[in-house]
Parts: C-alpha cells; sequence; structure tokens
C-alpha cells in the first residue's frame, strides 16, 4: 500500500465503519479504514444478517408444521441443522465479500490489522507482516462491541455459549436456558424454540423485551408461552454449575426468583445479557477520550472532544442497532467533509427484534410519553380485525399509536405480529416528516394489506376506526 497519509483513518469495518468510509471517499476524501477481523463487523458476520437467516429456516419450518392450515400435504416434516447453519453461513459470506468489493470500487485503502493511537492523528497499525504508521486528520472509532459475560456465567463453547455459538451450534439444545430477554436473547430463544428445545428464558427486568412498550411485551410474552416457552421475570442466575459433555453435559442453573433461589437442570444455556464497547488497546484515556461504563462519550456530531477524533456505532453508546451506526457514519463523513449534517436522533431510530411474532417500534413508549409530560391519545388495532392477516393465517398481533393530544405529533409507534419489521418504516418516515394524525388519516393504505392496521390504528387513537 503507498500511501500512507490519509484525510479520514476508520478504525473497525461494521456497519458504521465502512459506510463512513464510503461516504468519506464520494466526498473526495482520501480514506483508509482498518480492520482487525471481518469486513461487515459482527453486524454482518456473526450478528444481524446470519440471525436473520436462521429465523428465517425456523419460520418456514413452522409454516411446513402447519402445512395442514393452508389445505396442504407435507409429510415427515424435520430439519437439518447442519445444512441451516451452512446456508446462514453462506448469506453472510456473500455479503461480506460484498463490502470488500464497494470498498474497492470507491478506492479505499484496507489494513487487516489491531488498530492504537499512539496520538492525535497517528494511528499504528499491528498487521500480519508486522507495523504499518498512518497519519489523517481525522480518525473515525467504529470498533464496536462485544457481548458482556457475567462472572461465573463465562461461555465456554460446550454448555454455555454467546451468539457466536448459537450461531454454528456443535449440537441441537434439547432443555435450553437463555439469560437475557432482550432482542438478541429472544431471537434465540425464538429459533431454538421453534425448532423443539424446551426453552426457558430468564430475564432480571419485570418484562421480557424490556425497551418495549409494556403492552407490546405482555403480548409477545402470551404468544412465547403459547409456543411452549418458559418465561421467568424479574429473575437472576446466580451461578451455573457445570458438568462437561464429555461427562453426560449438563448445567445446573441457580435462578433466585421472589428471594428463593431454585435449581433447574439445563444441557445448553445461552448468555446474552447486554454488550460491552470495544475501548481496550486504543489507548483512548492517553488522548484524553471520556469512557463511561465501557463507551466513548460524544456530542450529537460524534465528536469525542478530542480535535479530529469521532466515534460511531455501538462504541458510542445506546441504541445498539446498525442502522444507527450507518447513519452516525454518513452524518461524520458529511461533517469531515465540511458539508451541513444533521444529527441522528436516537427516538427516531426504530428497533426490530425478528423473533415469532416480530416486534418493532419506534419513538416513545406510552409510559415514557406520560413520563416527559404529553397528554396523549392512544390507538390500537389487532391483527384479526385485517384481511390480510387473516388470509396469511397471522391473525396474532397488534398495532399501537401514541400522539400529542395537542398538537397531533406522532410520538411513537409499536407493533408485535407479522412482519412489523417491515411496517415500521411507515411511522418512521412519518416521523421524520413530522407527520400529524390528520396526514396519516388522510392517506390512502392499499387494500389488502397488513399496513391497513397502521391507519387503523391512528383512527382508533380519535376512535375513529372502522373496523374495530
Amino acid at each position: 500500500m503507498a500511501a500512507t497519509s490519509y484525510d479520514v483513518i476508520v478504525i473497525g469495518a461494521g456497519p458504521g465503519g465502512y459506510v463512513a468510509a464510503i461516504r468519506a471517499a464520494q466526498l473526495g476524501l482520501k480514506t483508509v479504514v482498518v480492520e482487525r477481523e471481518h469486513l461487515g463487523g459482527i453486524c454482518l458476520n456473526w450478528g444481524c444478517i446470519p440471525t436473520k437467516a436462521l429465523l428465517r429456516s425456523s419460520e418456514v419450518f413452522h409454516l411446513m408444521e402447519r402445512a395442514k392450515d393452508f389445505g396442504l400435504k407435507a409429510d415427515n416434516i424435520g430439519y437439518d441443522l447442519d445444512a441451516v447453519v451452512k446456508r446462514s453461513r453462506g448469506v453472510a459470506n456473500q455479503l461480506s465479500g460484498g463490502i470488500g468489493h464497494l470498498l474497492k470500487k470507491n478506492k479505499i485503502d484496507v489494513v487487516m490489522g489491531e488498530a492504537t493511537i499512539p496520538a492525535k492523528g497517528k494511528v499504528t497499525v499491528k498487521t500480519a507482516k508486522g507495523t504499518e504508521e498512518l497519519t489523517g486528520k481525522n480518525i473515525v472509532l467504529a470498533t464496536g462491541a462485544r457481548a458482556r459475560e457475567l462472572p461465573g456465567l463465562e461461555a465456554d463453547g460446550d454448555l454455555v455459549w454467546t451468539y457466536k455459538h448459537a450461531l454454528q451450534p456443535s449440537k441441537m439444545p434439547k432443555k435450553l436456558l437463555v439469560i437475557g430477554s432482550g432482542a438478541i436473547g429472544i431471537e434465540f430463544a425464538s429459533f431454538y424454540n421453534t425448532l423443539g428445545a424446551e426453552t426457558t428464558v430468564v430475564e432480571v427486568m419485570d418484562r421480557i423485551l424490556p425497551v418495549e412498550d409494556a403492552e407490546i411485551s405482555a403480548f409477545a410474552k402470551k404468544q412465547f408461552v403459547k409456543q411452549g416457552m418458559k418465561i421467568m421475570e424479574k429473575a437472576m442466575v446466580k451461578q451455573l454449575d457445570r458438568e462437561p459433555s464429555k461427562n453426560g453435559g449438563k448445567v445446573t442453573a441457580h435462578i433466585e426468583v421472589n428471594g428463593k433461589v431454585e435449581k433447574q437442570e439445563f444441557d445448553t444455556v445461552i448468555s446474552a445479557v447486554g454488550i460491552v464497547g470495544n475501548v481496550e488497546g486504543l489507548n483512548l484515556e492517553g488522548l484524553g477520550v471520556k469512557i463511561d461504563r465501557t463507551h466513548v462519550v460524544t456530542d450529537e456530531y460524534c465528536r469525542t472532544g478530542v480535535d479530529g477524533l469521532y466515534a460511531i456505532g455501538d462504541i458510542a453508546g445506546a441504541p445498539w442497532l446498525a442502522h444507527k451506526a450507518s447513519h452516525e457514519g454518513v452524518m461524520v463523513a458529511e461533517l469531515i467533509a465540511g458539508k451541513h449534517a444533521h444529527p441522528v436522533k436516537p427516538e427516531s431510530i426504530a428497533g426490530c427484534t425478528y423473533c415469532h411474532p416480530q416486534v418493532a417500534s419506534v419513538g416513545y413508549s406510552e409510559a415514557k410519553a406520560k413520563e416527559l409530560g404529553y397528554e396523549i391519545n392512544v390507538g390500537r388495532f389487532p391483527f384479526v380485525g385485517n384481511g390480510k392477516a387473516i388470509a396469511l393465517g397471522e391473525p396474532e398481533g397488534m398495532v399501537k399509536t401514541i400522539f400529542d393530544a395537542k398538537t397531533g405529533e406522532l410520538l411513537g409507534a409499536h407493533m408485535v405480529g407479522a412482519e412489523v419489521t417491515e411496517m415500521i418504516q411507515g411511522y418512521v418516515v412519518g416521523r421524520q416528516l413530522e407527520t400529524t394524525e390528520e396526514d396519516l388519516m388522510h392517506t390512502v393504505f392499499p387494500h389488502p394489506t397488513l399496513s391497513e392496521m397502521m391507519h387503523e390504528s391512528v383512527l382508533d387513537a380519535y376512535d375513529k376506526a372502522i373496523h374495530f
């Protein structure tokens, strides 16, 4: 690689880093990406993408089991776990290769190795061939995050898994414990439960999917229990006693509920108790960067307070979502290029969970809107009132909308049911365009579609629902 001097050095090639690099290159800035492991980062290789591929397989399997409901015949239904995993890895690999192509096309240099920042504007990379010294007017930190490990609950890859082990399982769990019911925990619980594992989810908070609207969490829980999952809320796994696979393989979990500890046996445990930022080894404290609970403290423009040093994506804190990282990457590239950049507002970012049923939301929950002092109008519409949902054989779900009673501003939207992760974008666009209830009421939604429920939910907030 000829050049060692750049306008922009991006550390990390996940959905924040590679997008920042591409936008910077488009704006005429000489750019290099440093990545220690995989182009595309965790999201593409070990997160968002391969999990969706697995969940699609379990969704098709679930539909095959319901063939009779659709007037179809399917005998001897089964699955090949290795083939399911192989498909998932293939999808991830295809996209990871695509990132390499995009970086090349945009004439972005790539250095594979471990980066550190010895001084402002300087990056040292430990590569397989030795050390490379880079200098750059601007450095963008996009090093992401990794799974949090709690003392005594550490993963061993045999009996106790992280998301990485769960994505390429060595066996099909018979009796599975999932610790944590955020998006990662509940997606794996959904996948393995659908394929026949007897699944228990333990959540320390008072409800599963704790970042979602309480009503949506309760609806989702009801569906999971109906599917055979055991859900334990306000519960904590205190310790795991392990008997390795070579001795039969079992884990005894000590679970504290209501002040009492009960012991339960499992053959597999998935730990999904949050994430920690990848802040080590970069010399951030030496540069004067503030770190709060493993995350870099930034302003709304992702500036760290150190001149020419930015932090985007998971390392810069919640919400820990790929699409937030990508948008921050674009914003920072435009800021560096001297363009007028718009800060990314967390409450305008949709969250999506691809369990069965799916869960999606944007903006404030009902409780949060009330806590912020809004007088609100709330509308709801059930999937069972929608023709398309019934025709699809997916009548379980609901759409909930929250408006400012005084101004008609759409404060939040929350959904649970089939394909809601696609539908939520309608409300995201609405919020971005500062829509009111009147705009949404006057919008003509096509029929028959699931999206009609979005319209009806808005109408219901003002006692105008037609089909409910």
